[in-house]
């Protein structure tokens, strides 16, 4: 069976550093940190007292709001995500099958906020049940493309994928699969977080796990300095259009990328520790290469998982340098989570949109923050360091890895 051409031909962006496309490329190539103190909650109490929240946003701008009520912040962020997106592909939904349109999206926790609200609201009770009863429905990790399908009518393959901070790169694989088999034409894909919260933030913290740089909360997320010290919390969505490349032709859509193919493995090792040697990353992106029918060597950019923890930045570098040997050294590295925090399950999706902006823009964002050498770091690999770079960007990787031990990769491709 001879397999399909995947393109992308419409994102979507709602990110700390940009709450569009076209703003989040603009704070990416800008160097912007969207780290600040959290406005959300008392954070008195709290170990860390900053996060990448999303700016000047306001849900019924684009949501009605006896509609958004019934939404946890996930699913409305899923939501305004996805029309961008659908509306920079420009698919003309009254002709489209819609049988062949799925809605294929990451989560790595869900309604969070939901579940925390109408606990505490009971524990502050008389004991009665008094439950909302959108509590579930607003929960479920599954509702974000249940949402957008019943907006649009898409009929196709509809789920979620789970897989932690791996989640929506996941999602981007299975929604890949899908039009390569024939299964589906179009796949709205990507993944929507909002974890900052009492319960996320004081889950993080009582793992050692976030940064406590509340000094300087703009300069907290260091990927790969020496005096990273954790990773700082973010929310928003990614979204993105995939489409059968034959089907995206006729009918003159823009394609800004073909997705040429992606990979996925287990480290096998810990709970939240990656392998220190990488076992599992080497895997996923030797997986990845082979999927897409690429050389190490045809690799230009690769969008690091680069999280800013001590013991995930050396481990994924280590790996980058065992797959691709001494082509590694010419490869732009960079960690976008500099900027826009670390999303868990929108991570895959919004960096996914990074590395195809880079090869259409010729341009990769880099990695912010950055002041103190880590001896334990390759000092000939190109990290990008604090500064954009201009290049030819023909193919680009993007890593993202989640807590379980979950490892997914996806690369991107100039069209021929």
């Amino acid at each position: 069976m001879e397999l399909k051409r995947v393109v992308v031909t419409g994102l979507g962006a709602l990110t700390p550093i940009g709450n569009t496309k076209d703003d989040y490329w603009e704070g990416l190539i800008s160097g912007k940190s969207g780290a600040a103190p959290i406005t959300y909650y008392d954070t008195e109490k709290f170990k860390t007292k900053f996060a990448c929240e999303l700016k000047d946003f306001k849900v019924t701008d684009f949501i009605d709001r006896k509609e958004s009520r019934r939404m946890d912040k996930f699913a409305q962020y899923a939501m305004v995500a996805a029309d961008e997106a659908i509306a920079d592909s420009k698919l003309n939904l009254d002709e489209v099958n819609k049988l062949r349109v799925g809605v294929i999206w990451g989560a790595g926790i869900g309604g969070l906020e939901t579940f925390q609200q109408e606990v505490l609201n009971f524990a502050s009770g008389d004991g009665t049940p008094r439950f909302n009863p959108f509590f579930i429905p607003k929960m479920i990790a599954d509702i974000a493309p249940g949402n957008i399908s019943i907006k649009h009518g898409f009929m196709g393959p509809n789920y979620t994928t789970v897989s932690a901070c791996a989640s929506s790169a996941n999602a981007l694989f299975d929604a890949l699969n899908s039009i390569r088999l024939g299964h589906t034409d179009v796949v709205v894909t990507g993944g929507s977080e909002a974890a900052v919260t009492i319960a996320g933030m004081g889950g993080f913290n009582a793992m050692h796990a976030l940064s406590t740089r509340n000094e300087s909360p703009e300069t907290a997320s260091r990927p790969f300095d020496g005096t990273r010290d954790g990773f700082v919390l973010g929310e928003g969505a990614g979204a993105l259009i995939l489409e059968e490349y034959e089907h995206a032709k006729a009918r003159g859509a823009k394609i800004y990328a073909e997705v040429a193919g992606g990979g996925l493995s287990s480290d096998a090792h810990h709970m939240t520790a990656p392998h220190p040697e990488g076992i599992g990353v080497i895997a996923v992106m030797k997986n990845c290469l082979e999927n897409a029918g690429l050389k190490p060597e045809d690799v230009d950019h690769i969008n690091t998982h680069g999280t800013s923890t001590p013991l995930g930045d050396v481990a994924e570098l280590k790996a980058i340098s065992k797959v691709f040997g001494a082509h590694a050294k010419t490869i732009n590295i960079n960690s976008t989570k500099s900027m826009t925090g670390h999303l868990l399950g929108a991570a895959g999706a919004i960096e996914a949109i990074a590395s195809i902006l880079a090869i259409e823009n010729g341009i990769v964002p880099p990695t912010i923050n950055h002041e103190t050498v880590d001896e334990n770091i390759d000092p000939e690999l190109n990290l990008t360091l604090n500064t954009a770079q201009k290049r030819e960007v023909k193919v680009a990787m993007s890593n993202t890895f989640g807590f379980g031990g979950h490892n997914a990769c996806v690369v991107f491709k100039k069209l021929d």
